[in-house]
C-alpha cells in the first residue's frame, strides 16, 4: 500500500491555503531513489583497484560512485562545499573526502552514509591514504606532517601521537633551518608499506623520510639544482639527438605536482610553477651528509616547450611499462608545461632509460585534446595484475561534468607514423540514460501494477544479465564494482514500472524502472525499413502508452505520430501510413524487436499532447497550432481534425478523453442528466490550450460541444487532470489511515499533520455547501497554470459553466505538476514544481500545502529553464533531468517502493572483499614478517602506531 512520505516532518504549521512562508511548511522526507550521470560540478576522482569503483567528488559537496552493471550511487554532504582530496581506504567500503573547509569525512559505501567527520584546525595542503591500512598522512600549511587513523570499531578518526615539523625534519636531515612553508605533496614509497614517505615542500625541498627510524633517506632541492642537461624529445618540435645546456644557476621554484616515475620508487617526477619537470633520483644519500659527490647525476630536466613563459605543471601521473623490459621506462602524463596561450591538452610522454637518469630519453610525445577545461585525471590499473602496474584505462574529467576515457593498451601501443604518433581515440563515458548525446526532449513513467492493467509480463525484454557498456576496440571495461540487488535478479521478477524517454533524433528508449537500477529494455527506432517518411527523424515531443494492448504512441515536432505494438516479431510485416483520407500500405522486412506499424499525419504542426482512450483503440492528439485530432488505430483512419482555439492558434498543452456514460452510474444528478441527454455525446475529448481555453469535443464526430475561457487573466496553462469517480470531499481532504505518520514520530509532528487534515476537512465541507453540484461522486477537472490552480465540476463544464469550485493562487511560478493516488487508485494529492526549484505537496481537493522540499536540498540542482519538459512521475516517483544528470526522487512509500533496502544495489562487495583480504594475507605471509603489525614508530616521541 502506498504511504505518504511524511514520516520525518520538520517543524511546520498547519496547511496554509494558497501558500505560506517557507518556515511555516513542513519538510518532505523525500529521498533520492537513483542517480545516473556525471555531476555538473565534478572536480576530483579516486579509484578502488580491488572493488573496481570510481568515485567523483564535486564542487558542491556531492560524491558520485560508479560501478558495473548500471550500478551508480550519489552521496551528498550536509554542507555544499568543494572537495580537494578524495581517496578510498581500499577494499573496505570506505571513502575519505577532504573539503576546502578542511573537514575530513569518512563515507561508508555499504550504507551510503557519512559515518564520521572531523574538522582540521589548519589548512590541509597534502593528503594520502597508506595503501592496505586505515592510516593516512596529512600535510598542512605550516609544514607539519601528521598521521590519522580510522578506527573501524568506533567509527571515528583518531589523531595519532606522531608528527614531523619542517624544522625537526630539517634538523634530522642535516640541512639549514628552513622557513615555514606548506607541504604540497605526500607520496608513500612503493613496497615499503608506508614506512617511507616522500614529503614535498612548496619552495622545492624534497625529503624521503623513514618514519620507522625517524631519519632522512634522501634530501633533494635548492643546492642540488645543478644539471648537465635535459631529456630530449619532450618538446613538440625538439630534435631527438639534441641536448641543450642548462644554466647552473637555477633559481628556487615552487612545486605544483609530483609522482613516482619508477616501479620501486627510486625516481620521482616533480612539476614546477615555471613549467619545468625535474626527474629526481631518490636512491642516493644526500650530499649534505657528506656521502654524495656527483650531484649532477641526481636530476635531469624535462621541458615541454621552449618559450620563456610557460604554464605551471599542475598534474603528473606515471604508468610503468613492461615488467619484463626495465629499459622501456613508462608513460608520464602531464597537464601543463606548455607555452602560455597554447591549446589545452594532456601530454603523454613515453620515457625510456637504459642506464639511470643520464640515459633517459623521450621516445614519443602525444597530446590528447580535451573536451572542455581540465579538472582531473586518473589511471586505472588492470585487473588480475599482482603489482597493479599495468594501466587498463585513462579517465579524464573536464568541465562541466564531462568524463572521457582512453584504452590503456592503445596509449601504450601507439606507433609513430611518417609525421607524428597516431592520436589515440577518446571515448565518451558510457551512460545508462543518455541526456545530451542524443539530446533528451520528453519523458514519462508508467506504472503497470494498477487494477486496470492486465497481467502482462515484460521481463523477457529486460537484460537479465546486463552486459558491459559498448566500447570500441578490445578494451575490457574496468569498472565492475557493486552488487545488484537480489530482488532485481529474480527470474520471476515482473516489470511493474517503465521509464520512457524521447530524443531529438526521433528515437525512443525504454527501461525497466521497477527497482532503483534501470535496466534497458529496447530502443524504438524512428526509421521504417524501405519506407521514406517526411519528418521521421524529427524530435520527439510527446509520448503515450496504453498497457491494455501494449501500444506506444510517439508524437514529433514534424506532426508525425508513430505507433508501436510491443509484440515481438521478425520477418515480413506491413506498415500503414495514414494521412487525412489517404492510406498507404508498405510491406517491410525487419529484424527482431519492436517496430513502427502505423504512422498518422493530420497536421505538420508539432505534437504537444497525446492520450489514448480507455480501450486503447483511439488516440487523441493536440498540436502546437491549436488543432485537435482523433486517430482510430483499429480502423486506420483519421476520425477528425478540428481547431479548438477559436482562431487564436494557441498551443494545445493537454488533451484528455472522458466517457460520460461510463461514469454516469456512480455520478450525481448533474452528470446523470448529461448522460441521459441526447444533446451530449457518450464520449468527449477535452482540450486545454495555453491561453486557458477549454474545449469539449465529441469523440466520434469532432463537433465542438462547448468552448470556455477558464480565466481571462491567464495565458500560461500547463496541464489538466480529470479526476474520475473520486472519493467524497472529506475522504479526499484527509490522508488515509495508511498515510499517517508512524508511531515513532514526535507528538509535535503528529499534531502538525492532524491540524492540516482537520483544516482540509473543514475547508472541503465549506466548499461542498457552497457548491452542492459537486457532491457525490461527480468527476472533477483540475487545471494548473503558472500562478494559479483551478478546480471545476466536470459535469458543469460540459454543460457550459466555467464557474470554479476552488481557486488557489500560487506565490511562485509553477512549471510542472503531477497527480498521485492512494491505494484505492483515487487521486488524493497534487505535486507542484516551481521555477525556484521547490517541490510542493498539496491535498485534494482543498489544495492545502502539506509539505515541501527543494532540488537544491535533495540533489544540489538549480532550476533551469525548460526542466519541466523532461520531468515525469509515477505515483510519487519523480524523474528529472539536469544536463548530463538523471535522477528519480521518491516522495511516498509502498510495498514495492524504491526505498526497500533489499531493492538497492550495494556499492560494496563483501564477498569480493573477503576473497581479496585472504589473498593479501597469503601474499604478506610469503613476503615475510619483517614489518610485522607495527607500521610506524618514532624515536622522537617514543610511540608506536599499529595497523588495525
Amino acid at each position: 500500500a502506498k504511504r505518504f512520505l511524511l514520516k520525518k516532518l520538520h517543524q511546520g504549521g498547519g496547511g496554509e491555503k494558497g501558500g505560506g512562508a517557507a518556515g511555516d511548511v513542513a519538510q518532505l522526507d523525500a529521498q533520492i531513489a537513483l542517480h545516473y550521470g556525471v555531476p555538473y560540478a565534478a572536480s576530483v576522482m579516486a579509484f578502488d583497484p580491488v572493488q573496481r569503483l570510481l568515485a567523483v567528488g564535486t564542487l558542491d559537496g556531492r560524491i558520485k560512485i560508479f560501478g558495473g552493471d548500471n550500478i551508480e550511487g550519489i552521496l551528498i554532504s550536509p554542507k555544499s562545499m568543494p572537495y580537494k582530496y578524495l581517496q578510498f581506504i581500499q577494499n573496505q567500503g570506505l571513502l575519505i573526502a577532504v573539503s576546502n573547509e578542511n573537514e575530513i569525512q569518512v563515507w561508508n559505501l555499504e550504507f551510503r552514509q557519512l559515518f564520521h567527520s572531523s574538522q582540521w584546525d589548519t589548512n590541509i595542503t597534502a593528503f594520502s591514504v597508506i595503501e592496505g591500512t586505515f592510516l593516512m598522512y596529512l600535510g598542512d600549511e605550516n609544514g607539519l606532517l601528521s598521521v590519522l587513523k580510522y578506527d573501524l570499531y568506533d567509527g571515528k578518526l583518531q589523531k595519532m601521537p606522531y608528527n614531523v615539523s619542517i624544522h625537526s625534519l630539517a634538523e634530522a636531515a642535516g640541512v639549514p633551518l628552513l622557513d615555514t612553508q606548506p607541504i604540497v605533496g605526500i607520496l608513500p614509497q612503493p613496497n615499503t608499506l608506508g614506512t617511507r614517505v616522500l614529503i614535498a615542500y612548496e619552495k622545492g625541498f624534497l625529503v624521503l623520510w623513514d618514519v620507522s627510524e625517524d631519519h632522512a633517506i634522501a634530501v633533494r632541492g635548492y643546492g642540488d639544482l645543478h644539471m648537465k642537461g635535459q631529456v630530449t624529445g619532450a618538446q613538440t618540435h625538439a630534435s631527438e639527438d639534441q641536448i641543450d645546456n642548462v644554466d647552473e644557476n637555477e633559481e628556487e621554484r615552487e612545486i605544483c605536482s609530483l609522482c613516482w616515475a619508477s616501479r620501486g620508487g627510486s625516481t620521482v617526477a616533480v612539476g614546477y610553477i615555471t613549467g619545468d619537470i625535474l626527474l629526481w633520483d631518490m636512491t642516493a644519500v644526500s650530499s649534505r651528509q657528506g656521502k654524495q659527490t656527483d650531484v649532477s647525476s641526481n636530476v635531469v630536466k624535462l621541458q615541454l616547450a621552449s618559450g620563456s613563459r610557460r604554464l605551471p605543471v599542475i598534474v603528473l601521473h606515471w604508468s610503468a611499462g613492461s615488467a619484463k623490459d626495465t629499459t622501456k621506462g613508462g608513460k608520464l602524463f602531464v597537464y601543463g608545461g606548455d607555452d602560455m596561450g597554447s591549446e589545452e591538452v594532456l601530454t603523454v610522454l613515453s620515457l625510456e632509460s637504459s642506464n639511470g637518469l643520464e640515459s633517459v630519453r623521450c621516445a614519443s610525445r602525444v597530446d590528447l585534446k580535451l573536451d572542455g577545461s581540465f579538472a582531473d585525471m586518473i589511471l586505472i590499473p588492470d585487473t588480475g595484475v599482482p603489482d597493479k602496474i599495468r594501466t587498463s584505462a585513462l579517465f579524464i574529467l573536464t568541465n562541466p561534468g564531462q568524463l572521457n576515457f582512453y584504452d590503456g593498451g592503445a596509449l601504450f601501443s601507439a606507433r609513430k607514423s611518417e609525421e607524428e604518433y597516431a592520436q589515440p581515440e577518446a571515448q565518451k563515458f558510457p551512460v545508462v540514460v543518455p541526456t545530451i548525446d542524443p539530446s533528451i526532449t520528453v519523458t514519462d513513467m508508467y506504472s503497470l501494477t494498477g487494477r486496470e492493467h492486465p497481467s502482462i509480463s515484460l521481463k523477457k525484454f529486460c537484460a537479465r544479465q546486463i552486459v558491459a557498456p559498448p566500447i570500441s576496440g578490445n578494451m575490457k571495461w574496468p569498472l565492475t564494482g557493486g552488487v545488484p540487488s537480489e530482488m532485481s535478479l529474480k527470474e520471476d521478477h515482473a516489470v511493474e514500472r517503465i521509464y520512457v524517454a524521447g530524443y531529438q533524433d526521433g528515437s525512443v528508449r525504454i527501461w525497466d524502472a521497477t527497482f532503483p537500477i534501470l535496466m534497458p529494455m529496447f530502443v524504438l527506432d524512428a526509421k521504417v525499413p524501405d519506407v521514406i517518411l517526411d519528418g521521421a527523424n524529427a524530435s520527439v515531443s510527446s509520448l503515450a502508452f496504453c498497457s491494455l494492448n501494449m501500444t506506444f504512441a510517439v508524437g514529433t515536432t514534424s506532426g508525425l505520430v508513430r505507433m508501436y505494438k510491443l509484440q515481438e516479431n521478425s520477418g515480413d510485416s506491413s506498415f500503414h501510413f495514414v494521412s487525412g483520407s489517404k492510406q498507404e500500405v508498405h510491406a517491410v522486412h525487419h529484424g527482431r524487436g519492436f517496430h513502427c506499424n502505423i504512422a498518422f499525419m493530420a497536421s505538420n504542426s508539432p505534437v504537444r499532447s497525446l492520450r489514448f482512450t480507455s480501450s486503447g483503440e483511439a488516440l487523441a492528439v493536440g498540436y502546437q497550432n491549436g488543432q485537435v485530432a482523433m486517430f482510430d488505430a483499429s480502423q486506420l483512419s483519421v476520425m477528425f481534425s478540428v481547431d479548438c482555439t477559436s482562431g487564436t492558434n494557441s498551443p494545445v498543452v493537454s488533451v484528455s478523453n472522458y466517457s460520460i456514460g461510463a461514469s454516469a452510474a456512480k455520478a450525481g444528478p448533474p452528470q446523470k442528466e448529461i448522460a441521459t441527454s441526447a444533446k451530449f455525446p457518450t464520449d468527449v475529448v477535452l482540450s486545454l490550450s495555453k491561453d486557458a481555453r477549454l474545449t469539449v469535443v465529441d469523440s466520434t464526430s469532432g463537433l465542438i460541444i462547448n468552448s470556455l475561457l477558464l480565466d481571462e487573466k491567464q495565458s500560461s496553462a500547463l496541464l489538466m487532470y480529470v479526476i474520475i469517480d473520486g472519493a467524497s470531499d472529506e475522504e479526499q481532504a484527509q490522508l488515509p489511515e495508511d498515510k499517517l505518520p508512524c508511531q515513532s514520530q514526535t507528538g509535535k509532528e503528529e499534531h502538525v499533520l492532524d491540524q492540516k487534515q482537520v483544516h482540509g476537512a473543514e475547508t472541503n465541507k465549506k466548499n461542498a455547501s457552497l457548491h452542492p453540484q459537486s457532491g457525490g461522486s461527480d468527476s472533477l477537472l483540475l487545471v494548473c497554470f503558472e500562478d494559479v490552480v483551478l478546480l471545476f465540476s466536470l459535469a458543469s463544464m460540459i454543460q457550459g459553466s466555467n464557474k470554479h469550485l476552488h481557486k488557489t493562487k500560487l506565490t511562485k511560478k509553477c512549471c510542472w505538476s503531477a497527480i498521485f493516488k492512494n491505494k484505492d487508485d483515487k487521486a488524493c494529492g497534487l505535486i507542484l514544481f516551481y521555477q525556484t526549484g521547490i517541490i510542493e505537496l498539496r491535498s485534494l481537493p482543498s489544495l492545502d500545502i502539506l509539505a515541501e522540499s527543494s532540488l537544491m536540498e535533495l540533489l544540489r540542482w538549480s532550476y533551469k529553464t525548460g526542466m519541466g519538459k523532461t520531468m515525469s512521475s509515477s505515483n510519487g516517483q519523480i524523474a528529472l533531468v539536469n544536463g548530463s544528470e538523471f535522477a528519480i526522487i521518491s516522495l511516498i512509500d509502498s510495498e514495492n517502493d524504491f526505498r526497500i533496502p533489499e531493492s538497492l544495489p550495494c556499492l560494496h562487495d563483501k564477498v569480493l572483499a573477503a576473497a581479496a583480504e585472504a589473498a593479501m594475507s597469503i601474499s604478506i605471509d610469503q613476503k615475510g614478517k619483517q614489518v610485522g603489525n607495527c607500521l610506524i614508530s618514532s624515536n622522537l616521541y617514543d610511540t608506536v602506531l599499529c595497523t588495525v
